[in-house]
């Protein structure tokens, strides 16, 4: 089993089971006040609950389908938990923005794998800029337009602000799977910018 494979099914019992527990779900969900407490784990623990099955299916599809291209580049670089921990970073790292904004607002929360699943999706498009994304399973769009499209909208939902969607875990996900990537392998900004001048459908 692959480790991709392995990280859908672990999110897909704990967010199973959050949902059966409601002291399991507010003891994993990203809480500010909590880890002002110590309770430094929900930082990554916030990436396997998910609010509903719509919200668990689409990050899990998504990790499913390029999750694996780019857990073999992780593999080559670390050895065999190289994309596991460059998973865990993504969910860390995605969500500290987060609180830092919100660190005494003990009224928000977050939850979902989506600032990793971002970061999986971003460095995959590294690799493949004109690869064929399917939005919402049906609709097809080039790799590197839906990552434009992305990122705009992030943006401007971010600071527009209201929803209970965390567009910042998404974005700052994004960036960290691209940084991250390409400071590993540098030889890929080029491969990328050469793929995207020479365009592949």
């Amino acid at each position: 089993m692959n480790h991709t494979t392995a990280i859908i099914i672990i999110t897909v019992i704990i967010s199973i089971a959050a949902w059966q527990s409601r002291a399991l779900f507010e003891r994993l969900i990203f809480w500010p006040p909590a880890i002002k407490r110590g309770q430094v784990d929900r930082l990554l623990t916030h990436g396997f609950i998910h609010a509903d099955g719509m919200h668990l299916l689409f990050n899990m599809f998504t990790l499913y389908f390029f999750g694996r291209v780019i857990e073999q580049f992780y593999i080559s670089r670390f050895g065999n938990l190289g994309f596991v921990a460059f998973y865990v970073l993504a969910v860390i790292v995605a969500i500290i923005p987060t609180y830092l904004t919100h660190k005494d607002n003990p009224r928000y929360s977050s939850l979902g794998a989506s600032g990793a699943v971002s970061a999986v999706l971003f460095a995959f498009i590294l690799f493949a800029p004109w690869e064929t994304i399917y939005l919402f399973a049906v609709l097809p769009i080039p790799a590197i337009v839906f990552a434009i499209a992305y990122v705009a909208y992030s943006i401007w939902a971010d600071r527009r602000g209201g929803g209970t969607t965390n567009h910042s875990a998404h974005l700052f996900g994004a960036v960290f799977g691209v940084v991250a990537t390409i400071a590993i392998e540098p030889r890929l900004m080029l491969h990328f910018i050469n793929a995207l001048l020479n365009p592949s459908f």
